[in-house]
C-alpha cells in the first residue's frame, strides 16, 4: 500500500521525498525516481523542483519530461513502453523525440545509464517500470482544477484534445492502476482563485 500524504507542491514536499529517495536507495545505485498524475496535477513542476534541489550525495541528476516523449495526442501508451523498453533499460537508454509543430519523430536522445534520472509524465508508472523505480509518486488533484490549470498552462493547443487524452489516461488508470503501484501518493489541496476586487465606484 502507498503511503497517502495531503502537500502542496512545495519546498517541504520536494524535501521530503528526497529523504525517501536518498533512504531508500540501494549502495551506490543510481536513483529512479517516477512522477505519474493525470493532466494538471503539477507533475511537471514536482519534477523540475525536485532536480533543482537534488542532493548532491545522489551525483549528478537527468531529467526527462514525457511530453517529449509521447507520438503525438494518441501516444500515451507507446510512452509508457518506451519507459519500461528503453529509457530505464539498456546500455544506451534513450528515446526518440516528438516534433509537435510537424507532427513527427524528431531527433534521438540518449541517457547516462550511470546517473540518476527523474521521469514525469501521466504513464510513467507501470507495473513493470514500477519495479524499476527507486520512488515512484502518484499525484491526485480534483478534476475541475486539474482541468483549470491544465488550459490555463496550453490553452487552445490544449482544448480540443483534453477529452482524447483523458480517455487515454483513463485507460492507463484501469490497466496499470498507477496509484496502487506508488510508493507515496500525493493529494493536492485546490489553490483558491483569487477573486479580483471590484473597481471603485467613480
Amino acid at each position: 500500500m502507498p503511503e497517502e500524504w495531503s502537500a502542496a507542491v512545495d519546498d517541504a514536499l520536494v524535501g521530503a521525498l528526497l529523504r525517501r529517495a536518498e533512504e531508500s536507495r540501494v549502495g551506490a545505485d543510481r536513483v529512479v525516481l517516477l512522477v505519474d498524475g493525470r493532466s494538471g496535477s503539477g507533475k511537471t513542476t514536482l519534477a523540475r523542483r525536485l532536480v533543482a534541489a537534488w542532493p548532491g550525495a545522489l551525483g549528478p541528476v537527468q531529467l526527462v519530461h514525457l511530453d517529449d516523449v509521447y507520438p503525438g495526442w494518441h501516444g500515451l501508451a507507446a510512452a509508457s513502453r518506451v519507459v519500461e523498453e528503453s529509457l530505464l533499460v539498456g546500455r544506451e537508454p534513450g528515446w526518440t523525440t516528438w516534433d509537435w509543430d510537424a507532427d513527427v519523430p524528431g531527433e534521438r536522445r540518449t541517457l547516462d545509464p550511470a546517473v540518476s534520472v527523474v521521469v514525469e509524465g501521466a504513464g510513467s508508472l507501470t507495473r513493470a517500470s514500477s519495479g524499476l523505480a527507486t520512488l515512484s509518486v502518484w499525484l491526485e488533484l480534483d478534476a475541475g482544477e486539474r482541468r483549470r490549470r491544465a488550459l490555463a498552462r496550453d490553452g487552445a493547443a490544449y482544448e480540443p484534445w483534453w477529452e482524447v487524452w483523458a480517455g487515454q489516461e483513463e485507460a492507463h488508470l484501469a490497466a496499470e492502476r498507477p496509484r496502487s503501484l506508488a510508493d507515496v501518493v500525493v493529494r493536492v489541496p485546490v489553490t483558491p482563485v483569487p477573486t479580483p476586487s471590484p473597481s471603485p465606484a467613480r
